[in-house]
């Protein structure tokens, strides 16, 4: 459009920048001549939602795997939430076999597990997690369903400071932050996966976690992946 500069930016006619760049570009011709769009945000905005989901490295077929697959799906859920300070009452499970395993039987499960009170606490959400499969765990016949991908899904969560505590069933917030607290610690010291539940089982006996035998070298966070110059 022959612009050079950003003053021959906010000299253009509107029009065709509307027509060329849509209403984003008829924005910052707004924005640059002091007309404000969009407003300034301070603050990051608070996440809506948070989910962890994996295709499997091969297909599940019995019932503990899985339970141990979405246990470790919760496990990284509660991760992300206490970074943010963050909590949920309700978690959905969900797994499935997959479109491409022509000729196999064909199922799609998800349910959804209310917890007593909104927590950020890996031992609940796993305990929620594993419910959530037996609620729906169905027994194959002749022709076992082959599964590969599982994941944990939590939307409205909310600040656990403003979240009101449930009179029944209330969670033992005095043991869970301090535990909590503690395998966090350990996790950034030692790398993620150091501690975690039984449940969920060690990250290096997991035979169901998704292969990254393709992945681009890490040279900029991996001493062992830079390249090594031969003379």
């Amino acid at each position: 459009m022959g612009v050079d500069t950003v003053a021959e930016l906010r000299d253009l006619d509107l029009r065709p920048v509307r027509k060329a760049m849509t209403v984003v570009g008829e924005r910052i011709i707004h924005e640059l001549r002091g007309l404000a769009c969009l407003p300034l945000e301070l603050l990051p905005a608070q996440r809506k939602g948070c989910a962890v989901t994996r295709s499997f490295s091969s297909r599940i077929e019995d019932r503990a795997t899985l339970e141990q697959a979405v246990a470790a799906h919760a496990t990284r859920l509660g991760e992300k939430l206490r970074r943010g300070g963050l909590g949920t009452s309700h978690v959905t499970v969900f797994y499935h076999t997959s479109e491409q395993d022509r000729g196999e039987p064909m199922l799609s499960v998800s349910t959804t597990v209310t917890l007593p009170e909104a927590t950020n606490d890996t031992l609940a959400l796993i305990k929620a997690a594993r419910l959530g499969v037996a609620k729906t765990w169905r027994e194959a016949g002749e022709r076992p369903w082959r599964y590969s991908k599982a994941g944990v899904v939590t939307t409205d969560l909310m600040l656990l400071r403003d979240s009101p505590r449930a009179l029944i069933g209330q969670l033992d917030r005095k043991r869970s932050d301090p535990l909590m607290a503690a395998i966090d610690t350990c996790n950034a010291r030692f790398g993620r996966g150091s501690v975690v539940p039984a449940r969920a089982g060690l990250e290096e006996k997991r035979a169901w976690s998704t292969k990254f035998e393709m992945c681009t070298p890490r040279y900029t966070t991996q001493l062992a992946e830079l390249p090594t110059a031969i003379a």
